[in-house]
């Protein structure tokens, strides 16, 4: 089997392994998938359930053929992490390079003479 499905097919083992349906039931975990056990099951499982199908039928999607699937990062949410910067840049939140200012500090002014000889200020 492919890698792009190995995390999410094992996340929902996992889950499925600490359902009700398959340790208070005692059900397999085959018939917890199918109608009508899947409405007992958790909702994250429902969720793995749906990205698992989600990823099996990209696989043979032809328009993404050669790229393949998109990795799927299921540890980091169960960990608790946030999510990483979805664009390229520096973050806006860190302050990084904006001057907060109190709005009475002096104009800068500057005297420029121009090809004709003339002076001019400059705001």
């Amino acid at each position: 089997m492919p890698s792009s499905c190995k995390d999410i097919r094992a996340a929902l083992a996992d889950c499925l392994q600490s359902s009700e349906c398959v340790l208070i039931q005692r059900n397999q975990p085959s018939d917890c998938l199918r109608p009508p056990l899947v409405d007992t099951l958790p909702t994250r499982c429902q969720q793995l359930k749906r990205g698992y199908g989600d990823c099996k039928r990209g696989m043979i999607d032809m328009r993404k053929r050669f790229r393949g699937n998109q990795p799927i990062a299921v540890s980091k949410e169960l960990e608790g992490e946030k999510p990483g910067q979805l664009y390229a840049g520096a973050g806006f939140s860190r302050g990084d390079g904006v001057k907060a200012t109190s709005g009475n500090e002096d104009e800068k002014v500057e005297t420029v003479v121009g090809v004709d000889g003339e002076r001019r200020v400059v705001r």
